[in-house]
Formats: structure tokens, sequence, C-alpha cells
């Protein structure tokens, strides 16, 4: 019987592998597909390549005569290239550095202690699952026969689109939209919610819009789609009207990969479809965990990371580590950032908070880009930070002071009383600590 079998080879499931070997165990990993699950082949890194791309372009097109956008097949590949070269560097190279076991196939559960996978059984006193996630796609009538596409096309498309209809709103619709839009293509995005990012500050939400609108891209809010038919291209019904486009991009979500027979191994769901897990990341079967998007929660690649660790590192010593979800930033790649750690100001009614414009950081009006804000969250009394939330130029490099903040419980004053390079963007964190003090509009660049 083996020591331990990891369930999946993304982000989640080579942290857990790593872990391993760090702890004098030779695991058995099982994976199916391209090796490196979601984040590296058709999520983070080709769709911030391509905004990066659009980026570029996007500075230069006030002074560049004609269209002045990125030639679009070959931005495709020049992603492609940047795809298989990280695969190949972090995942499919590290194999041969590490004591594992590959095995390759779909996985399912035949008992407490035992997978099947293809022909071959897998007997271990402990797994993991870290079996990832996949579109989730609505049931909405005529859209599986006219067709559509998921981010997994929308980064290698079959052929150049005039136009785009992307049904969501948030981070993976926003992300598309804008990566799209500066491609020259004509982008309307159709939001079910009131608001865009509809779990965030409401400020976050507003500002969200307006970079969508600054960039021309079409946002419509409240929307239900009611049906989907094919016109002289795709038309997506709405009860407010209809939307016709080359192409329709379904950012609606995520589901859980649980299709493993998890019933014979005696492990549970949760509300929203995923694994059900304490906090140690132990499931309702004590010698079985699960880490990264399979638990149904935040999907994000740093996240899915540490939780493969932390149930490595609790299968195989019970070591009882938490992961503290109040810590763990998130980030919407567009440009302008925006970013978020700790809680909202709904979540911690008996706070107060403050915020700060980036037309008020020195840096901002240097880089011409002072469209945001900083909001920042503290306890009454001590002024404990609870929470920072931004939009702003490289704002997702900033929020992880904001981040380390929340962990360490530190206060206002800290953050004032740490000297910050000026100028930078960082700088707005200190800017916004200020502000309990103080109306910031009124100090001069070196208080």
């Amino acid at each position: 019987m083996k020591e331990i079998a990891i369930m999946g080879y993304g982000a989640a499931g080579f942290a857990a592998l790593i872990r391993a070997n760090e702890l004098g165990v030779k695991p058995v990993l099982v994976g199916t597909g391209t090796i490196g699950g979601t984040c590296v082949n058709v999520g983070c890194v080709p769709s911030k390549k391509m905004l990066r791309v659009g980026e570029l372009y996007a500075y230069g097109r006030e002074t560049c005569r004609g269209d002045c956008y990125p030639p679009f097949s070959k931005s495709f590949e020049e992603k492609e290239a940047l795809v298989n070269e990280l695969r190949r560097v972090k995942y499919e190279d590290l194999l041969s550095s590490y004591d594992v076991e590959l095995v390759r196939g779909r996985a399912h559960f035949l008992s407490p202690h035992s997978l099947k996978v293809g022909s071959e059984i897998i007997e271990a006193r402990k797994f993991i699952i870290a079996t990832g996630s996949s579109p989730s796609i609505p049931n909405v009538p005529g859209l599986r026969e006219v067709g559509y596409w998921t981010n997994v096309e929308a980064l290698s498309p079959d052929r150049k689109v005039e136009s785009l209809v992307v049904i969501g709103g948030r981070a993976l619709a926003l992300e598309f939209a804008q990566m799209y839009r500066r491609l020259g293509v004509e982008v309307a995005v159709l939001q079910r919610s009131p608001v865009l990012l509809p779990n965030w500050e409401p400020e976050i939400s507003l500002e969200a819009r307006r970079i969508m609108e600054d960039e021309g891209v079409a946002v419509a809010t409240d929307v239900n789609v009611k049906e989907v038919r094919k016109g002289r291209g795709k038309v997506v019904v709405t009860d407010k009207g209809e939307v016709e486009a080359d192409e329709i991009l379904m950012a609606t979500g995520r589901r859980p990969n649980v299709d493993l027979n998890l019933e014979a191994a005696q492990v549970e769901t949760n509300e929203v479809g995923g694994v059900k897990v304490n906090q140690e990341l132990r499931t309702s079967n004590p010698n079985i965990f699960a880490a990264g998007d399979v638990i149904g929660g935040r999907m994000l690649e740093a996240l899915a990371g540490r939780q493969g660790t932390v149930a490595a590192e609790n299968a195989l010593r019970d070591s009882h580590l938490t992961v503290d979800m109040m810590r763990v930033p998130q980030v919407v790649f567009i440009q302008p950032n925006i970013a978020s750690v700790g809680l909202t100001e709904r979540e911690a009614p008996e706070a107060e908070s403050r915020k700060v414009s980036m037309g008020e950081v020195a840096k901002a009006r240097i880089l011409g880009e002072t469209r945001g804000l900083v909001k920042l969250i503290a306890s009454k009394g001590e002024r404990r930070i609870l929470g920072i939330h931004m939009v702003g130029e490289n704002a997702a490099e900033v929020i992880n002071e904001a981040a380390l903040a929340v962990r360490l419980r530190a206060t206002v004053d800290d953050i004032i009383d740490t000297v910050h390079v000026f100028p930078t963007m960082a700088e707005s964190i200190r800017l916004a600590a200020l502000s309990f003090k103080g109306d910031v509009g009124k100090m001069s660049c070196c208080v």
C-alpha cells in the first residue's frame, strides 16, 4: 500500500508532491489531460500574456497612426510559445527532479483506500484530491446548438473575430473583455447581477464599469439571457433586447471536478458542489484531503498551491495547519488592476474606513493613470487593518503589502511609520492610512 496518492497535477497537486518529498515520502501522482492544470495552460499565464500584449499597444495608441492594434494571430502564437516554455520548465521537467510515481489516466474511487486508473488499482493510506475545475455553462436554450467559447477557446481562437459578446461580469469576464477590445474587437459584456464584480466593495464595482466603458466595451447589467439563436452571427436574446456578435464567450464561473465516485470513498460534497473540507482541508473521510479549485471556494492559483502544501503536511504529519482566507489577496488583471484582501465594509460593519483617490498618488500622476482608489478598513480603537481594496496601476503588486499587513494584524500607525519609497504606487496604502489622521489632499508629498 502506498503512503499517499495525489489526484491531479496542477498547482495544488504539484505543491502537495513537493511537500511530500520534503517530508521524505514518495507519492503517487495521478493526472489526466495536459500536465500543469488550468493556470499555466489555459488560465493565469496565457491570459496575462495576452493582456500584456494589449497593454503595450494601448500605451502607444494615442500617438501611432492607423488602428495600432496587436496582430491578432501572431499575438496568440507568442502566448502559446510562453505557455509551452513555462509548462516544460515548471511542470514537465520538474518531475525528473522529484521522487514520484506518475500514473496518467482518469481516476475514480473504489473504496476509502483505493483508486482505479484505467486497469490499474492504487491503494494508499492517504489521498489528496486536487482535480481542479471546469467551466460552468448554464442551460440557455439554443446555446449548445449555436456554439460558444469558454476561456479555452478564447485563448486559442480558430479564427479572427470582429465582435464578441461576453456573458458574465466577474474577473474572467472583465479580463477577456479588455483583452479582446485591445485586439481591436468590438465587445459587449452582459451581466446578470446589478453590478460588475458583485462580491466586491461597491466603489470597486463602479470603477470596474468605468474602466470597461472607457475601453469602449458596452456593458449591460441586471440582464437575463433568455436564449441564443443563429443570425448573421450569433444572437443573444435578453430581457432587455438582443445583441449579435461573431462569437459568444461564456464567463459564467467554474464547477469543481468531482466526478470521482466520491461516495465509495465516503467523501461528502458541499453546498456549491465541491469537496467538503474542514479548516485543515480534511474531508468527511479523515484519511482524504482536498486542495484547490475542487473545493469550490475561491479559485486562485496561489491559493491552490498553498492548500496543496497544507493538505500534504496535514495528511502526512497531522500538523493541523490551516489557511486563513481573510489573508488571501485576489486580483482582476485588467488595466488598471483591481485588487483586494481582507474584509469588506459589509463584513465588518463595526469598523471604520477611509478612501483615497489615485489622483492623490504622485506616481499615478507620473504614469498618467489616475483612475481608481484605495479603501482601507480598520477596527475602531486600535485601528488594526482588516481589509484593503483598490483599483490602480500595478495594484496587483501593491496588494501583497496589504496582505502582509492583514496577516500581521498591523495597525494604521504601523503603515504610517513605515517609510515608503517615493514615488511609487505602493505609497497609496500609506496615503490611505494617513487619511485616518487628516485630509491627504492638504499634505505635501514628503509627509
